[in-house]
């Protein structure tokens, strides 16, 4: 897909050392679940994210305790912080004094005009955007009741309300979400927000859940919005570990063909032909390979006559027949292996392509 937010054209802003709109590919990001004033575990869980592929994260920013032990996190990490704020002026503005790279605020509670312009001014000169973020589970009583519910075009109302005000205190390094858990919604929210602003935008939809339901409502949701060029930054939300969130992120920037990072997996479904234990193999040969971030197109296939046909694009992979895999690439058959050595010898194959193309860098 050509460009970026195509649907009008974002202006950009920037977080940390990363590009947000603009044309720039999708931001990767997550939240940290650990206590913010636990700094070695909220510390440790960055960096986990850090190398699972996370490119941006938010810590809870709730009380003065929280936002103390900032500076030491912000110097200690491996990504950009954004602070997330509510109610209080004061914790947004030493949020900015340890350097944070973006704050998460609600304008319309954060102690009226004169606090947020004081919190304007702040973010401004260190030139960090503010995320304004509506949910449709808090949105305003008075938008639901003018609009009979909670529907698409009353959370645009609210989120442009808010960056209004932000407007007013002469603040345009703006990010702007809008989420509800359901996919239709968020959807139809975000369409009229695209085309009435030139905000970037942060797309997710929230309290997805857990387990494949949040997965195939996050995958729906923001996927849909992606691939109509939506969306500047993206977080999936899970009932789970913020390092489930990264890695269904990039499957989805990777099923668009958008952002690949790590080994993308294609394994057909059995069928009468197959004569091999393929879910057994394809499972090893996921879990061995995760680890590397080499983008791959590794495919695991039950059938050794439509196989290699079906899978021609794969940089590497298997084609059962009876009792035995063919080991093929792009393509072309590179040897025979019997069945109960197939996925360690496809993991040893690409290892080795891998620790190639790293020692040629």
């Amino acid at each position: 897909m050509g460009g970026w937010s195509t649907v009008k054209k974002r202006r950009s802003v920037k977080v940390g050392n990363l590009t947000m709109g603009g044309g720039a590919p999708p931001i990767v990001q997550s939240m940290n679940n650990t206590l913010t004033t636990d700094v070695k575990a909220t510390l440790n869980q960055i960096e986990a994210l850090a190398r699972a592929g996370c490119e941006l994260t938010r810590l809870a920013v709730p009380d003065r305790a929280a936002a103390d032990v900032l500076p030491e996190i912000v110097r200690n990490s491996p990504l950009p912080i954004v602070a997330d704020i509510h109610f209080s002026a004061d914790l947004a503005l030493r949020s900015l004094e340890a350097g944070v790279s973006k704050l998460r605020i609600n304008p319309g509670n954060i102690g009226g005009p004169d606090k947020l312009r004081e919190v304007a001014t702040a973010a401004a000169a260190l030139r960090v955007p503010i995320r304004v973020g509506v949910n449709a589970g808090s949105l305003e009583a008075r938008i639901i009741a003018e609009e009979g519910g909670v529907t698409a075009h009353g959370l645009v109302r609210s989120a442009l309300e808010a960056a209004r005000l932000l407007e007013e205190a002469d603040f345009r390094d703006i990010v702007i979400s809008l989420k509800a858990s359901s996919p239709a919604l968020t959807i139809a929210a975000y369409r009229e927000l695209a085309g009435r602003c030139d905000y970037p935008l942060h797309i997710g939809v929230t309290e997805a859940g857990f387990g494949s339901t949040g997965l195939i409502r996050s995958a729906v949701g923001i996927g849909t919005l992606l691939a109509e060029g939506i969306g500047d930054t993206l977080r999936v939300s899970l009932t789970d570990d913020p390092l489930a969130e990264v890695a269904a992120a990039w499957d989805i920037l990777a099923a668009l063909g958008l952002r690949r990072r790590g080994p993308t997996f294609i394994s057909c479904p059995t069928c009468g032909r197959t004569q091999v234990d393929l879910v057994r193999t394809a499972a090893e040969v996921k879990n061995a390979l995760a680890h590397i971030t080499e983008p791959l197109t590794i495919a695991v296939m039950g059938c050794v006559v439509n196989g290699p046909g079906e899978a021609r694009e794969a940089d590497f992979g298997l084609a059962g027949g009876k009792d035995f895999f063919a080991l093929f690439s792009r393509g072309e058959v590179l040897e025979k292996v019997p069945a109960e050595r197939a996925a360690a010898r496809l993991i040893e194959v690409v290892n080795e392509y891998v620790a190639g193309k790293a020692s040629e860098a």
